[in-house]
């Protein structure tokens, strides 16, 4: 029996994906208990901590694919990894029933972390459009974005301990619970934790290279283009620990740890182009990016906009009792695929 040259790719893309969900959401929960003893808030945890854990996958797989040469491919996973954990929201929105998503998790943690997303991306905007300045093959910019990344969370640690404005607290919004919500009699040692979050944290990065070399295989089989593999499905599959653990949460009722992790993965999603760089040895990764990838990155600026902008105006209940934002950061997306699928 002949197998089809597409079995194996796809197998290996499937599976690897069914990895990083599954040990994604250990690893996060490992990450949560060890963020909660420290006291830094659910909306940091979900940022910092849960955030850059759960993106190890898809770091790796833009890693991967930039040190193979394949940039178009590195840049449109993460940019369309940002694009798909925002449209992952809409879902979360649609899931919670009592009110809207964003007025209920109301955070100022939330705003920062939007507005350092967004900063994020302009720094991307402007190397896209200075891609012949860099320096032994690498953008001043790749330097910039891992710097920036670090002030603002610093600025979202200082803002959650001496907060500069502070959310009205009205019916629907959902306070977060303050103090340590570990039990001190049943917590694991902190070895402990450190060692199984080490040993997800492998399997998970593990499962993003293979995932990566599925989609080289797949894309050179099938013919697709880089942007829409790297953009739609490496992205997507990279991406499935934010959407389990952004759902879990809001089941469980923690609302800011779940738009936190979003939002915080996004912020964290844009140093995949900067460590790509430094692994893409044919020259400036930001010289190498197509059209596609320029119109990942408008998408991912319109729908961080909307989504700010959620934040800040809280509607209470809209269309489908979801907020006007989900309802424009949906079309966003699906108006951005459609016109990839058309190049």
């Amino acid at each position: 029996m002949i197998l089809h040259p597409l079995a194996m790719p796809v197998f290996f893309f499937l599976l690897s994906a069914a990895l990083i969900g599954y040990f994604g959401i250990k690893m996060t929960y490992i990450a949560r208990e060890l963020a909660q003893a420290s006291g830094l808030g659910e909306a940091f945890t979900g940022a910092v901590f849960i955030g850059a854990a759960t993106s190890l996958s898809g770091i790796i797989a833009s890693v991967t694919a930039a040190s193979q040469g394949h940039a178009s491919l590195a840049v449109s996973n993460s940019l369309g990894g940002i694009a798909a954990q925002t449209l992952f929201l809409v879902l979360g929105d649609l899931i919670y029933r009592k009110a809207n998503l964003e007025f209920a998790a109301a955070s100022v943690e939330n705003m920062l972390m939007s507005a350092q997303l967004m900063l994020l991306l302009c720094i991307l905007f402007v190397a896209f459009t200075l891609a012949d300045t860099s320096f032994f093959a690498i953008h001043p910019a790749s330097l910039l974005l891992i710097f920036t990344y670090l002030f603002t969370v610093k600025m979202l640690v200082d803002t959650h301990e001496k907060p500069m404005w502070l959310p009205r607290m009205s019916h629907g919004t959902v306070r977060e619970p303050k103090g340590n919500l570990l039990k001190k009699e049943s917590a694991a040692s902190v070895t402990q934790l450190g060692i199984r979050f080490l040993g997800c944290a492998a399997v998970v990065g593990l499962s993003g290279w293979l995932i990566a070399n599925a989609g080289f295989a797949i894309v050179a089989h099938a013919g697709l283009s880089a942007g829409i593999m790297g953009g739609i499905f490496i992205a997507v599959a990279t991406s499935l620990p934010e959407l389990v653990i952004a759902i879990t949460a809001i089941r469980a009722g923690a609302l800011s740890l779940a738009v936190g992790d979003i939002i915080g993965g996004n912020a964290f999603d844009t140093l995949f182009i900067a460590v790509s760089d430094f692994f893409y040895r044919e020259g400036s990764i930001y010289e190498a990016v197509s059209e596609q990838e320029f119109v990942w990155l408008g998408a991912a600026m319109l729908m961080n906009c909307t989504l700010l902008l959620g934040l800040m105006y809280r509607e209470r209940k809209g269309f489908a009792n979801i907020g006007m934002e989900s309802l424009m950061v949906l079309l966003i997306y699906i108006a951005t695929v459609s016109y990839l699928s058309m190049r």
